[in-house]
Parts: C-alpha cells; sequence; structure tokens
C-alpha cells in the first residue's frame, strides 16, 4: 500500500516529469474531466511545470457549473414559497439564477437550509410534518446513490412532504458529445476517480473504442495526475488508444454493486440540458415512474420554465475546453467569487474560481 504522502513528494513528481518531458514530442490537448482535479493541477501549478506541447483543458466535471438556468430558476421559484422548504449543498445557493440567487431568497424570508447530505434533508421533512420539504439535488455518478437512497427511504416510511428536484448527470454520455462536436480539440481525457469508484471504469471502453482516444482513470493528489497524464502522453505518442485504470487503491472494474443498484431502482435517464452545452442524449436522471410522487418538478408544477442563459458568461465555453477562464473579458472585474455572472465562478470545483482563487494570472484590466 503506497501512503497519502507519497502522491504529494516532490521527489517522485520531479522525476515523473522528466519522463514526461522526455517522451513528449507532440503537442498534445488532455481534458481532465472533474473539477477537483482541475483546482489541483491549478493550485499545484501542474500545468505550468508540463513541457509547452500539453495543454491541459478543463472540462464538464463540476455538476454545480453544468445544473442549467432553468434548474436553479425552478429552485427559487419553489424556495419562494412559504410553504416549503429547500435544502441543498452550500455551492448551490450562490449560483445566479436569471434575476437572483438562493442566497437572495433566503434574505427576502424563503426558508433554505444548507444540508451535508441527502438523508439529512430527509430528516428535515421527518422534523417538519406540516411543510414540504424539497432538496436539490446536483451531481455526477458520485453523489446519485445518496440522493436515490433518500427517496427510496421516504418511500419506505411513507414520508409524503419530502420530494426532489433533480439535476444529476452522467459523465460517459459528455464525454462522448464533447468528442462528436466539431470544434472538439480533446485528444485523450483522465476520468475521474471518484466517478469510477462508484461505476467502475469499463463503462469507458465503448467511448475509447469509438472515438479511438486515450482515457486514464486517475485520482486527485499531485502524484496521480502527473502518473495519469504520463500514462496518456505514453499513448499518444505511440498512436495507441486504451482505457488504463492508474487509480487503482480505490477504483475496481465493477464499481460498487451496491451503490450502482439502488440509483438503477429509483431513477431512469433522460435527456438532460447541461448549462453551456446544450442537451445532451441519456445524459440525465430522473425518477422513475413508481417514484414520480418524489418528483418537485411534478408535484409543484414547475417544469415549464424556459430561460436563455448570459451572453456574457463564457462558462459553457469553458466546459468545453475551448476556451480558458481569463479569455473571459469579465474575469476579475465584473465576474470575481463575490459577484459572480456564471457557475463556474461560483463553485469549489468551477474553472474559473480555481483561476481566480489561486491568483494564476493577474488582472490588469
Amino acid at each position: 500500500m503506497r501512503y497519502l504522502d507519497e502522491f504529494r513528494d516532490p521527489a517522485i513528481a520531479r522525476k515523473i516529469l522528466a519522463e514526461i518531458k522526455a517522451i513528449t514530442s507532440n503537442p498534445w490537448v488532455i481534458m481532465e474531466i472533474c473539477g477537483g482535479q482541475t483546482h489541483s493541477i491549478i493550485r499545484n501549478g501542474i500545468d505550468q511545470l508540463l513541457p509547452k506541447e500539453i495543454q491541459l483543458v478543463h472540462g464538464p466535471g463540476c455538476p454545480v457549473c453544468v445544473t442549467p438556468l432553468e434548474l436553479i430558476d425552478k429552485a427559487i421559484q419553489l424556495a419562494s414559497r412559504r410553504d416549503i422548504i429547500l435544502t441543498s449543498f452550500g455551492d448551490m445557493l450562490r449560483v445566479p439564477g436569471s434575476e437572483k440567487d438562493l442566497f437572495r431568497v433566503r434574505s427576502e424570508g424563503g426558508d433554505v437550509r444548507i444540508v451535508y447530505s441527502t438523508l439529512e434533508a430527509l430528516q428535515v421533512a421527518r422534523d417538519n410534518p406540516d411543510r414540504e420539504v424539497v432538496f436539490f439535488g446536483v451531481g455526477f455518478e458520485t453523489t446519485a446513490p445518496g440522493t436515490a437512497m433518500a427517496v427510496y427511504q421516504a418511500r419506505r416510511e411513507g414520508v409524503k412532504n419530502f420530494s426532489l428536484l433533480a439535476s444529476h448527470v452522467l459523465v460517459p454520455p459528455a464525454m462522448k458529445a464533447l468528442l462528436s462536436s466539431p470544434a472538439n480539440r480533446v485528444q485523450a481525457y483522465l476520468a475521474a476517480g471518484h466517478v469510477c469508484t462508484v461505476m467502475g471504469w469499463k463503462q469507458y471502453v465503448p467511448i475509447v473504442e469509438e472515438y479511438k482516444v486515450p482515457i486514464v482513470v486517475t485520482g486527485f493528489e499531485p502524484i496521480d495526475i502527473l502518473e495519469g497524464i504520463l500514462a496518456v502522453v505514453r499513448q499518444l505518442e505511440a498512436g495507441e488508444a486504451k482505457l488504463e485504470n492508474r487509480y487503482t487503491r480505490v477504483v475496481r472494474d465493477e464499481g460498487n454493486i451496491k451503490a450502482q443498484e439502488i440509483m438503477q431502482a429509483v431513477f431512469t435517464t433522460v435527456d438532460r440540458k447541461w448549462r453551456g452545452i446544450g442537451c445532451i442524449d441519456q445524459s440525465g436522471l430522473r425518477l422513475a415512474k413508481e417514484y414520480t410522487q418524489f418528483d418537485a418538478e411534478y408535484k409543484f408544477a414547475v417544469s415549464d420554465i424556459e430561460v436563455d442563459e448570459p451572453e456574457e458568461c463564457i462558462g459553457g465555453l469553458v466546459l468545453q475546453g475551448l476556451r480558458k477562464p481569463t479569455e473571459c473579458e469579465a474575469f476579475g472585474t465584473r465576474c470575481t467569487p463575490q459577484t459572480p455572472l456564471g457557475a463556474t465562478m461560483v463553485s469549489s470545483e468551477g474553472a474559473c474560481a480555481a483561476y481566480y482563487n489561486y491568483q494564476r494570472i493577474k488582472v490588469t484590466r
């Protein structure tokens, strides 16, 4: 077993970097999918240490960032009702809707509560039987099982005042959508280790085979990421396209079977809009038919909201690997974590927030 400190060892990092530099002879564009990986890369300056031929771009791996504006507005509409307690993870409260955010709703008297798990939201419903409790659930395959368990438990217990506003999305369809785009620049992926912990890593085999791109599953520590980049560059330079698991201390072939089972029991896959990207076929999770009574969109008739994204925010281009945060005219001036134009500046996993918080480039405008 390798100890965690080993994945932060500067001597090991220098050795891997030297090997990457030695084998790199062509320009390559590599996308890390996870926002947590993005923050690790920017915080540790990994992209600045790589050979100039290697460009890392940041993918749609922040669930807060890809939650569509319509769902933010639906959450705001629900939270504004006096008979509803809206619960969510903290990041969602500052994501701007078309006119305001959930923090503003709370300041105006809405009962908006931060919770740290979906089961905590269910407990709020148990404790307040005379109020409707809605959980605003966002996330990838990592958080979906917890949400599914809360809905399953609510049905089993007969907790009728609990419901879900769901914005859970799936990673593989998004990867395929980016590779299918005429504007695609991505030549290889670093896959998110925590998603693969739940779903296993062989779900990426069809992507590798169809698009002929290397995919390497990796973790979040500096050495994890560097080892993933090294594995990708080896494949690219050799003209290969394979699926590799470089996060073996956590990720197993089959993933977490129990988590997959509860997801399959409670959710069904649907087409889902991603903020700044558009609709991606079969990329979302929605409650299955037998759980419709817990679907807040149906329960409270808020399913018809349609709004346009603000034109000034280039977050969608950042999430597709087409632009860097500092290429935005509003970056660090009109758009900051205190006054965000888009979700990528708000979220703790957002690429724009990473560039701003770690002072990657000083703003002179």
